[in-house]
């Protein structure tokens, strides 16, 4: 969505990726309320602590998910090719960005995603507009709205004018007439 209000984030709650997004999305789109659900991204576990948390954020009526961590060899992505996290992915009925690794990394779940953002930093800024740039549109938008609507009043105010010298005119003969 193009103005989300909520999103879910499927990370760990204290490695960089979290905060970064945090970071990110307060700079960009303070309006968004981030739902975290704490997760392990690697190791044992993690395939099912991944998958728990998108179906539980799934649950939430959030608009975006973002699913993730940062960088790591293969066998610390691992997780993120398994298929309880891929099925879990796949059946998400929240649009999920994928959010694995660096620019570099591929994970199966980069290709069942909604989105694939190449870190979790990218993610963050493919899932809310950047408020100053909104602000720009809204004021371009609001300069061509009071350009228009200035031109429609002075086109009106012309035939206002036009109708009035019209009227005078009639009037006067009238007036003219009953002399």
């Amino acid at each position: 969505p193009k103005y989300p209000r909520r999103i879910g984030v499927a990370t760990s709650a204290y490695g960089a990726a979290v905060a970064d997004i945090k970071q990110i999305t307060a700079r960009r789109f303070p309006a968004a309320e981030l739902v975290i659900a704490p997760t392990v991204v690697q190791g044992d576990g993690a395939p099912e602590s991944i998958a728990r948390s998108i179906e539980q954020l799934d649950k939430m009526g959030l608009d975006v998910l973002l699913v993730g961590r940062g960088g790591g060899s293969m066998e610390d992505l691992w997780a993120f090719n398994t298929e309880t996290v891929i099925n879990a992915v796949y059946t998400c009925k929240t649009p999920i960005i994928s959010a694995v690794g660096h620019e570099t990394d591929f994970t199966i779940t980069d290709f069942v995603a909604d989105m694939r953002a190449p870190t979790p930093s990218a993610a963050a800024e493919l899932a809310v507009p950047d408020r100053e740039e909104e602000l720009r549109r809204i004021a371009q938008l609001e300069s061509i709205v009071s350009r228009a609507l200035r031109s429609l009043l002075e086109r009106e105010n012309q035939r206002l004018g036009r109708l009035f010298l019209i009227h005078m005119w009639r009037w006067r003969r009238i007036e003219r007439g009953r002399e």
